[in-house]
């Protein structure tokens, strides 16, 4: 996937105070995008998540894996060392 495909699926992606206190949600819906997630990690597949909520579309699916894997490719991880006395 191009940077620009990338960039058009986040366009989907929005925030609203006056919704789950402003977290990522899809197209101003009252879905959040941690709740797709949810969804696909306990194992709905795109079309169990599509057919429970008519009017998403699969570039919404995909517009929330896109917005995860930017925030995990973010991410920094600092080795937490334990030294042993004995």
């Amino acid at each position: 996937m191009t940077r620009d495909e990338e960039e058009r699926l986040l366009q989907r992606i929005t925030t609203n105070p006056q919704i789950f206190g402003g977290k990522p949600i899809i197209r101003g819906k009252r879905l959040a995008v941690e709740h797709v997630l949810s969804m696909l990690a306990a194992g709905d597949t795109p079309e169990t998540i599509l057919q429970g909520y008519p009017w998403l579309e699969m570039d919404d699916i995909r517009a929330c894996l896109v917005y995860a894997r930017r925030l995990v490719g973010r991410e920094r991880v600092e080795p937490f060392v334990l030294h042993s006395n004995s």
